[in-house]
């Protein structure tokens, strides 16, 4: 009884540990999200800067990675030589810097809970760009799938009060260049056998992400901050949204390393409903019934894309024990006729 006790406080323990790892992802999450739309949004904190923001987030997380990779030695740094530097990670880089600047872009023109909307697409770009790469092979039904959340999203950009044309084009975009960055990885990194985590990638992407976003800063956004004499660098704001994103990420690290990459899917689609409602209930968002009902459309093809991922990945790792009993069944085999053969061996002599 005991023992039967002993398991099922630790099954808890786990279940618990699990839930609490998702509310903290979401709770970070969360937060970056409203604290950039306030600090970029004109009617808010009015500092419509997201080059500068993006590259304020990747000098203090580049910085924070470093002290924790070579002071602290939290994580130990991959190994990776100049030439898979340069052809893999300044790639993923440049991707990364892209998306992050257009994201951050989108919100001084659009809602947070649109944007939540039109980041439904994501399954859709990673999809359709792995098809284009070869990295993912055409099925029909997967295709309706991702049709279908595409016209779920078109309902719900139908429906939208605050639309813009730019804000929209920005947002789509950088869901195109993340996607991309996604695939990238894959093609670039994990088919090297090089994986890197929230900390290991911000060592060694942050600094190239930085480096990318300082030429266009330096036409776009360096000059009118220039002419802006009464700005000043708030250590408050700028100090508390960096600490949220670089948290976020080690968030990040925890939730995918002790649960899953499912479950933090699962999890961010719980994030985008509460970031829906939050920004119609508290930022006063005008949340249209056509917008509820495009994006419920998307949402149950974006449910049905993660099941139909979980299921196959079930259908792998069986295939894998069932390959892996096979071969150990054959070994007993070999063995047992290895042994038979040497009794037979020394009966004759």
């Amino acid at each position: 009884m005991g023992k039967g006790g002993s398991l099922s406080d630790s099954v808890m323990k786990k279940i618990l540990l699990s839930y609490t790892y998702v509310a903290i992802w979401i709770f970070l999450s969360f937060t970056v999200i409203v604290y950039n739309k306030y600090i970029l949004d004109k009617k808010m904190y009015n500092w419509p800067f997201p080059i500068s923001l993006t590259m304020i987030h990747m000098s203090f997380c580049s910085s924070l990675a470093i002290l924790l990779i070579k002071v602290f030695k939290f994580v130990e740094p991959v190994s990776m030589s100049r030439d898979v530097y340069l052809k893999s990670v300044v790639p993923i880089g440049a991707l990364y810097s892209l998306s992050l600047w257009l994201s951050n872009s989108a919100y001084i023109y659009l809602s947070v809970s649109f944007i939540q909307m039109l980041k439904a697409l994501m399954p859709v770009a990673v999809y359709s760009i792995g098809v284009m790469l070869k990295k993912e092979s055409f099925k029909s039904n997967t295709m309706a799938n991702m049709i279908s959340i595409s016209v779920g999203v078109g309902i719900a950009a139908y429906g939208e009060a605050r639309f813009d044309t730019w804000g929209v084009f920005l947002q789509l975009g950088a869901v195109a260049f993340e996607a991309t960055r996604l695939v990238m990885i894959q093609i670039l990194l994990t088919s090297k056998g090089i994986t890197l985590n929230p900390i290991t990638s911000l060592y060694y992407v942050a600094p190239c992400c930085l480096a990318f976003l300082t030429i266009p800063w330096i036409f776009v956004e360096y000059p009118v901050l220039k002419e802006t004499s009464s700005f000043h660098f708030d250590f408050v704001i700028f100090g508390t949204n960096s600490l949220c994103a670089f948290a976020l990420n080690l968030a990040v690290f925890l939730l995918v390393g002790k649960t899953s990459a499912l479950t933090m899917n699962v999890a961010g689609v719980v994030k985008d409903w509460l970031l829906i409602a939050f920004s119609w209930s508290v930022i006063k968002d005008t949340v249209t019934p056509i917008n509820l009902f495009g994006y419920g459309l998307a949402f149950l093809g974006v449910a049905y894309y993660n099941h139909a991922k979980l299921q196959a990945l079930k259908a792998k790792e069986a295939q894998k024990k069932a390959q892996q009993a096979d071969e150990e069944a054959g070994r007993l085999l070999e063995e047992r006729e290895g042994e038979g053969n040497a009794k037979r061996t020394e009966s004759e002599d």
